[in-house]
């Protein structure tokens, strides 16, 4: 009997009738490049990787949503504010593309 128990908990998680539904970000269609790798209708937030050599990595946005290239200074914590001597953040419009040195991910929209 417990096993049962067991595997019947994660249906106590679902949403209940009447319950307002999960917020959800909608997907992106089309491709996200981001050096070598190509992400297929990509959403959330996707690592930037930099060349050991120094090189620019190039970011492809061939999606419908704008893509955003973050740093850790790019949070809204007060503590952790971008300074204001720093250029701002890097966006990239549906079917544009770039070659970047700086920045720590990608977001999606």
């Amino acid at each position: 009997m417990h096993r049962i128990r067991t595997l019947l908990a994660p249906l106590t998680k679902r949403p209940q009738p009447g319950a307002s539904p999960l917020p959800v970000t909608p997907l992106a269609s089309g491709f996200l490049t981001i050096g070598t790798t190509t992400y297929i209708d990509p959403h959330g937030t996707y690592p930037l990787d930099h060349r050991p050599d120094g090189t620019p990595t190039i970011i492809i946005n061939d999606t419908t949503h704008p893509l955003t290239i973050l740093t850790e200074s790019d949070n809204s914590h007060p503590a952790t504010a971008r300074p204001h001597n720093l250029p701002p953040p890097l966006v990239l419009a549906p079917g544009e593309r770039t070659k970047t040195r700086r920045g720590d991910g990608v977001r999606v929209g």
